[in-house]
């Protein structure tokens, strides 16, 4: 009998596969700011796409204002960014998504972290405070470890705009291109 092998790697995590969620969650635009962790297999190709539209911003906290407006529009939005830029954001995460009830969608690349350790035990302080900052302000988070983990994307989208409060998704693993 011959045993079939897991189709989820649980060392690798595909950039076209994250591509397909944001598509499949109906992100209608996506803030970014360049983003080493992710650029290769995830920004970089997204920049091919016809949807979602891209948006470059200067600072991580312009993602959180534009996406707030869009949502006033009807449109969906997600910020692609590095942990030291969200961290440097969480004021405008705080007022204008946990203040003001709004559905701010953010995917935060963990520069230098090793995929399959947990944030909180990242030898990177930054990075290890991030989930208790979240947990503080009352966001839900989930770590993006491998493919496996992809199908908590489009749910958390849809929860985050249906509550209209915002949502972190943690990129723990560089991905791939492909």
């Amino acid at each position: 009998m011959q045993v079939e092998a897991d189709p989820v790697d649980a060392r690798v995590l595909h950039g076209g596969a994250i591509i397909r969620e944001i598509q499949a969650s109906r992100i209608d635009f996506l803030m970014s700011v360049p983003d080493l962790f992710t650029s290769e297999g995830l920004l970089r190709p997204l920049t091919r796409e016809w949807t979602p539209r891209m948006i470059r911003v200067a600072r991580e906290d312009e993602g959180v204002g534009i996406a707030a407006a869009l949502s006033y529009c009807g449109k969906r939005a997600l910020s692609l960014i590095q942990y030291t830029g969200f961290l440097d954001s969480i004021n405008a995460l705080r007022a204008v998504g946990v203040d003001y009830k709004m559905p701010i969608c953010l995917m935060v690349g963990l520069l230098g972290h090793e995929g399959g350790v947990p944030p909180r035990q990242s030898p990177r302080y930054g990075v290890r405070i991030i989930e208790p900052i979240l947990e503080a302000m009352g966001v839900a988070s989930h770590v993006i470890d491998h493919d496996g983990d992809l199908a908590k994307i489009a749910p958390a989208i849809d929860d985050a705009y249906t509550r209209s409060w915002p949502v972190v998704f943690l990129i723990a693993r560089k991905p791939v291109s492909a």
